[in-house]
């Protein structure tokens, strides 16, 4: 302002403009008393002498000062007392330059000022401060444009599509904080400020009852403007909040931010405005003093939220599988698939490298127009439950089926192949006899050999791939003990196999994986390559596979355990997008609910 002002000479250079005006100005005055600012008055003033008389120089909310004023100096330096015309005027004037957005400072002096020493108890009692500064000159409004950061408004867009209310407190006035709301997205640009916007007095005043404020503040959700508030306003209005059911985050600076910063849900100071008190006072500290990194810590929140589900959904829809393999060898009947070790070892090895890189994801695309949790949702509703179940069912299929695969279908499998694919693919049928699948399910009743196993026979081969041909002629019930190695072993490759692939699933909630693809988490490929490679390190490594009862697999049978394993990546596709299309609607339900708020109000 100095600077616009101008005055004696001209400095060197213009970056010294401001300085060399304003140490003119102050070259001129003695300053002899200091009223400090306070809420209350929203002013401050300084009591200068220049040498023939004592001035008490105002600064503060234009409003208020205008009020204290008696008179006004015109712009040929008179003064005159002030008319209800002239108070009008400059009352429109300040309200057009709030309406732009301006921050909007009143200067007023007052001539003829006693020493300090004859003022009000000496000026040791701030409360005394307001009724010194009466029955002053006003001299001017002084308009500072303090623009938002750039980034702000489509923080706060964001905000509104993740359903988070963005609530603004603010000292200034009313129709500057509404400017700034529509100038940042608070408000619309055409949007009715009306039952939205109020200041701490209209708020807070005492014919208006607790009930009253809820309704207000709560009615068709939505952001809302409170301006010209005190310490206190803001501490009434994060415990109105959490009364309602809400889940306030307060932002703050200084030292009277403190008691609202402590009662918020999170309290968020100034990593560097903030007073110490402030930032004892919070939960959080706010290294860049910027909204939208909020915004982002909310984000990233939500990401950690979505990963811990991740990490939930793919362990219980594994253990799911796993539970109902067994569940399903016992109740059809057939020999058991997967001999404890085996289990233990998908446990505890294969499953824990995915698992734990689940914990990388980065967050969905639609994170942020998703609605927030209430405090007392569940961790797995209906819908997640139903998902668990549909998948670990398929598990648990696909791993006793592929096992009776083996034993009733496989040579099928291979005629249709022909001969000549087997040969391309460097695999041999290892001649292991086909069984009904009566057979299969009463297997126990073999060695009575009686009806469906009168003359059972069957095929001597090389059951667990150590090169000897395994004897059956003697004993073909034996095919369902010993012989069952290599259907065990595709039961058991089936059961990682698919749970590689879950884990892909695992990735996004409902964002597909041609939206969401496995590369946005390297460390997820890192860790199923190194679960993959332990599995083959067990299936050809012979003594490992003697210790697990496994054999080693030919190309045609991992054709047959991708087959059974890969349908878990369709019938998870086809789950997200119903889930999509039950977020849509949801998201459209509440569009319309808010849209439908807003006509009402």
């Amino acid at each position: 302002m100095a600077e616009k002002l101008g005055g004696d000479g001209s400095p060197s250079s213009k970056e010294e403009k401001a300085s060399f005006y304003g140490d003119q100005y102050a070259s001129r005055f003695t300053k002899e008393a200091t009223l400090e600012f306070s809420r209350d008055r929203k002013s401050m003033s300084v009591l200068v002498n220049d040498g023939s008389d004592r001035t008490l120089m105002v600064k503060g909310a234009a409003e208020l000062v205008l009020e204290r004023c008696t008179h006004v100096k015109l712009s040929n330096g008179k003064e005159e007392k002030m008319t209800a015309a002239m108070r009008k005027k400059i009352e429109e004037q300040i309200h057009d330059m709030a309406t732009r957005p301006l921050r909007c400072l009143g200067l007023a002096t007052k001539s003829g000022m006693p020493a300090p020493d004859d003022l009000p108890n000496k000026l040791q009692n701030i409360e005394d401060y307001i009724n010194i500064e009466t029955g002053m000159v006003f001299c001017g409004v002084a308009g500072i444009k303090d623009p938002a950061r750039p980034e702000v408004r489509p923080a706060i867009a964001e905000c509104v599509d993740a359903g988070v209310r963005v609530i603004m407190i603010t000292g200034d006035n009313k129709e500057t904080a509404e400017a700034i709301a529509r100038d940042v997205g608070i408000f619309d640009a055409d949007e009715s400020a009306e039952g939205k916007s109020y200041t701490g007095a209209e708020f807070f005043s005492t014919d208006k009852d607790d009930a009253w404020r809820k309704h207000t503040i709560m009615h068709g959700g939505g952001n809302r403007v409170f301006s010209r508030t005190e310490p206190r306003d803001k501490q009434l209005l994060v415990k109105l909040l959490r009364d309602s059911g809400e889940v306030p985050a307060m932002t703050g600076d200084g030292v009277n931010d403190a008691p609202a910063l402590k009662q918020a849900s999170i309290g968020i100071a100034m990593g560097i405005a903030g007073t110490e008190v402030a930032k004892e006072a919070s939960d959080m500290i706010l290294a860049d003093d910027n909204f939208a990194t909020i915004v982002h810590a909310i984000e990233e929140g939500r990401g950690i939220y979505s990963n811990m589900k991740a990490f939930i959904r793919y362990m219980i829809s594994s253990n799911i599988g796993e539970v109902a393999s067994i569940f399903f060898t016992s109740a059809i009947g057939v020999p058991e698939g997967l001999i404890p070790v085996q289990l233990l070892w998908v446990n505890l090895v294969t499953d824990g490298p995915p698992a734990t890189a689940l914990g990388f994801n980065p967050p969905d695309p639609d994170v942020m127009k998703q609605p927030p949790r209430g405090e007392d949702d569940v961790l797995i509703n209906n819908w997640v439950f139903f998902r668990y179940m549909v998948i670990g069912l398929y598990v648990g299929v696909a791993t006793v089926g592929v096992f009776v695969f083996w034993f009733v279908f496989y040579v099928d499998f291979v005629n249709y192949l022909g001969d000549d694919t087997m040969a391309k693919l460097g695999s041999t049928y290892d001649g292991h006899s086909m069984v009904t699948y009566e057979q299969l399910t009463h297997w126990g009743h073999c060695t009575l050999g009686e009806g469906i196993f009168k003359d059972f026979k069957v095929n001597d081969f090389d059951a667990n791939g150590d090169g000897i041909i395994d004897d059956y002629s003697k004993d073909p019930c034996k095919y369902f003990s010993t012989g069952k190695v290599k259907a065990s072993t595709m039961s058991l490759s089936v059961l990682v196999t698919i749970e590689m692939f879950n884990a892909l699933n695992a990735i996004s909630e409902d964002g597909s994986l041609l939206t969401v693809p496995p590369w946005v988490n390297p460390y997820l490929l890192l860790a199923m390559a190194s679960s993959f490679i332990m599995h083959f390190v067990i299936l050809y490594v012979p003594f490992l596979s003697s210790i697990f009862e496994i054999a080693p697999h030919s190309i045609v049978e991992w054709i047959i355990v991708v087959a059974f394993s890969f349908p878990v990546i369709v019938i998870d596709e086809v789950l997200k997008a119903v889930g999509r299309s039950m977020n849509a609607t949801e998201r459209a339900a509440r569009a319309a609910a808010m849209e439908e708020a807003k006509k009402k109000a």
